[in-house]
């Protein structure tokens, strides 16, 4: 769905900017395509520059409780120094790289719940308005898809996901913030643990896989967390379900670090975080000659991102997702 408004700043009868992105996801690292279309108005204007925004919808824990808000967490100009004559239809093509820790919006084509867009400024006569929001779809990048797909073979279901603000301790992140996406636990493991959570940090050279374990007490101890990282190449070949499997055994066995999930960082959206994560003990994975088991898409994984298109967002059912994320970026601009 595209947003478009008319260039305030400049009043009526000014320019107006819609940007369409090529149809599909996009994927971490990957390239992001499209248009900005523009149409001239009532008068001829300098276009000083076209610039894209990555935004997404965020948490924080805070000492008062919860927050939500939007980081923008990548700005790329992709035109302008142009003048732009009356009435005149202009349109500007652009290819720009995701950062590789962009988060992923969908698996198997069903949302997940996390909501991205792509802003657009139009800078005119040395005015600026952010004219355009489109919101923005990633699928995930191979590995990670092998290891969600594992997961769902060994039983384990979706539950949510969401953009936590801040920073892990002891890893490569380079964003303000980063994505976790709980799961219900395998049959086997229930009786240990209450729900897994796994983070991807994706860069060129592979990918940190950061999971965490929220344990079950028992009669002689109580309930705690259990923390642990693993690297991948982007190009491993294995036999996911007995790695990933591997994992989890020695992260709910106690070989992980433990402590407390909290988060820290620093900016101007959310500058009261505070806390870390807690260390996390360092598993570089092997690279062996087996083989991903076949793909098995109706696992787990893609049934419970299936029940997620009813809703999970704010009480919001998935395509209102798609409608509502205009109004939440430009609700938050508002509060600015």
């Amino acid at each position: 769905m595209v947003f478009k408004r008319l260039l305030g700043s400049l009043g009526i009868g000014g320019p107006s900017v819609d940007t369409v992105l090529d149809p599909g996801p996009a994927v971490p690292g990957g390239q992001l395509t499209g248009q900005v279309h523009l149409q001239g108005g009532s008068a001829d204007c300098d276009i000083d520059h076209i610039s894209l925004e990555l935004v997404a919808r965020v948490e924080a824990e805070l000492d008062g409780g919860e927050r939500e808000g939007v980081v923008v967490f990548d700005r790329v100009t992709v035109g302008g120094g142009f003048r732009l004559a009356a009435e005149e239809r202009r349109s500007v093509p652009f290819s720009v790289t995701l950062p590789w820790e962009t988060p992923v919006t969908e698996l198997y084509g069903q949302p997940l719940g996390i909501v991205l867009g792509v802003r657009t400024e139009l800078g005119v006569a040395g005015a600026k308005d952010k004219g355009d929001l489109d919101p923005l779809t990633v699928g995930p990048l191979p590995v990670q898809e092998a290891i969600l797909e594992a997961l769902g073979q060994l039983g384990f279901g979706f539950r949510s996901a969401d953009l936590e603000y801040g920073r892990i301790a002891g890893t490569g992140q380079q964003l303000p913030f980063y994505q976790e996406i709980e799961l219900t636990p395998a049959p086997q493991y229930a009786h240990q643990v209450n729900e897994v959570e796994v983070t991807f940090l994706a860069s060129p050279a592979g990918l940190e896989v950061v999971l965490e374990a929220d344990k079950r007490g028992s009669l002689l101890s109580s309930g705690h967390d259990a923390l642990t990282r693993f690297t991948v190449g982007h190009h491993d070949s294995r036999d996911w379900n007995a790695e990933v499997d591997g994992w989890l055994r020695r992260l709910i066995e106690h070989r992980g670090a433990h402590g407390a999930h909290a988060a820290y960082g620093h900016g101007d959206a959310f500058p009261a975080a505070h806390g870390a994560h807690a260390p996390y003990h360092t598993e570089h994975g092997h690279h062996d000659d087996h083989h991903r088991s076949g793909p098995g898409v109706g696992t787990a994984i893609a049934a419970g991102a299936a029940g997620l298109a009813v809703g999970v967002v704010g009480g919001m059912v998935a395509a209102e997702v798609v409608d509502e994320i205009g109004d939440f970026f430009e609700g938050d601009e508002d509060e600015d």
